[in-house]
């Protein structure tokens, strides 16, 4: 406990001394090194698949979970679905919708949430699958009034907020030309898991508490927060695929924007279920390089968002150098699946260099496999996507989903997922 207390008041001095001015100039990106992906803590270095997911892999593994967003929990939570509504006619007549309330109880504590799910009518076979939250509400993503308002959405947005408007996030999700190629989604608001919000209540609101001890989540350097609780409940969407007759479970992917897409990291590198990992602008503590200090910084984000991650990662608030790891890394877990970064151009924020940067430095691990990752350290153009084992694109615009960004999602996984069972 002395040793945390230390850690703690070490992590709120950096913190008050953290840049106030965010970085935006190249020039002023600090000198930094690294940490070798083959390289492992006893210096040996890597040189086979094997020695990789042995010895290397866990290391790295292990300074995500105690230093960055803490001890995912793996206890037994007992759950079970319901199907509230079935309407085989939605998009015009192109997709089934369907309406799933999963229930977990463990610890004392049980929690709903409602997962909904858009399925092509015209198929063969099993088809594949995005996983993937919307921030605003499943009712947020359609205008259809059947849809079900997220538990845990009355939680952080009070009565008149605009957000309880149906459709009002329409534009980030292109069902039409998702459906239109074949692809089934399934996705939930993410207050369910989490409530997006400051506060011990939101904790006590979120699957955190459904697992023993959770008390004690105050008082652990490593203790789990909203992001890997929003991984561990993408996980538990594919738990539930795998009770449906037309998910191809060989063919799962994730897709997160913004602070999901850290959170869809983070689940791809825990679940070898998911085959493809998506993440679209992501920035800190995503896939962008937290050395080089550009756009929001460890400082800065875990004073707004400190529910986020697990205490220990404000210890490197102003003190990025002193890290032993670093967001390439995470990439790196993904391997041997595949893993796709999107930037946008006038996100500045989320460092679109050094999320280009990470995805091309976990070279290394996908070379072990005998794989290509981006096979590039040039950052391509606007619009010029680079698609081998791991993808990468940069597209005009600000900090969104969009429709381009969709179609470059479908061609990657189209490169990559198995033919389709019959």
């Amino acid at each position: 406990m002395k040793k945390f207390l230390t850690l703690i008041l070490v992590a709120w001095t950096c913190n008050m001394f953290a840049q106030n001015n965010v970085n935006y100039d190249e020039t002023r990106v600090p000198s930094f090194v690294l940490p070798n992906l083959l390289e492992c803590n006893d210096g040996t270095i890597v040189t086979s698949p094997q020695e990789w997911e042995t010895k290397r892999r866990p290391e790295i593994l292990e300074y995500f979970l105690s230093q960055e967003y803490g001890r995912t929990r793996h206890d037994k939570v007992n759950v079970s679905y319901k199907t509230l509504t079935e309407n085989t006619h939605a998009l015009n007549g192109k997709a089934t919708l369907r309406q799933i309330r999963i229930t977990f109880s463990g610890a004392g504590t049980t929690l709903e949430t409602i997962a909904m799910t858009l399925v092509p009518n015209q198929r063969n076979g099993r088809v594949p699958v995005f996983v993937a939250y919307n921030f605003k509400g499943n009712h947020s993503t359609l205008t259809d009034t059947t849809i079900v308002y997220s538990p845990g959405f009355r939680l952080v947005k009070k009565p008149d907020d605009p957000d309880w408007k149906r459709g009002c996030q329409m534009n980030r999700w292109a069902y039409d030309k998702i459906i239109d190629r074949g692809y089934a989604v399934i996705t939930m608001c993410y207050h369910d898991i989490y409530p997006d919000a400051n506060g011990k209540e939101m904790l006590d609101h979120s699957v955190c508490a459904l697992f023993p001890d959770h008390a004690l989540n105050d008082t652990r350097s490593d203790a789990w927060r909203a992001i890997g609780a929003w991984a561990w409940g993408s996980s538990r969407l594919v738990d539930y695929l795998y009770t449906q007759d037309w998910a191809d479970l060989d063919r799962i992917a994730i897709m997160g924007h913004s602070r999901q897409g850290k959170a869809a990291l983070w689940a791809g590198a825990q679940d070898p279920r998911f085959r493809v990992v998506i993440s679209n602008c992501s920035g800190c503590s995503g896939a962008a390089l937290a050395k080089r200090v550009y756009g929001e910084n460890i400082g800065v984000i875990t004073r707004s968002f400190p529910w986020w991650f697990c205490p220990m990662y404000s210890f490197y608030a102003g003190n990025e150098a002193a890290m032993p790891f670093d967001q390439h890394e995470l990439i790196a877990l993904i391997a041997p699946r595949h893993v796709y970064v999107a930037s946008a151009a006038e996100d500045n924020w989320a460092d679109q260099k050094g999320e280009f940067l990470a995805t091309s430095y976990a070279e290394p691990v996908y070379r072990l496999y005998g794989m290509t990752g981006l096979n590039t350290t040039e950052w391509p153009g606007l619009h010029q996507p680079i698609m081998h084992d791991a993808g990468y694109h940069i597209r005009a615009g600000i900090h969104d989903v969009t429709d381009y960004d969709w179609e470059r999602f479908m061609d990657f996984c189209d490169l990559h997922f198995p033919l389709a069972k019959r």
